[in-house]
């Protein structure tokens, strides 16, 4: 559960920020959407693989800048 303290001072807005970062940060609403639809077990499969190639990408290009 995701708790946000409004300290003296500090607007909503920035307290709504927060709340939306630690949301974005837990993969609340991401979840919640994958959730609102039935997904096949094999497209399940092939997301899961095109997000790992994506990560091992981001991952290469990290280790060939430096």
């Amino acid at each position: 559960m995701i708790k946000v303290t409004v300290h003296e001072g500090q607007s909503l807005d920035d307290a709504l920020k927060v709340f939306k970062r630690k949301c974005q940060k837990a993969k609340i609403i991401q979840d919640y959407k994958a959730k609102q639809r039935f997904e096949k077990r094999s497209d399940k499969k092939r997301r899961q693989r095109k997000e790992r190639k994506k990560i091992a990408r981001k991952v290469q290009r990290i280790i060939d800048k430096t």
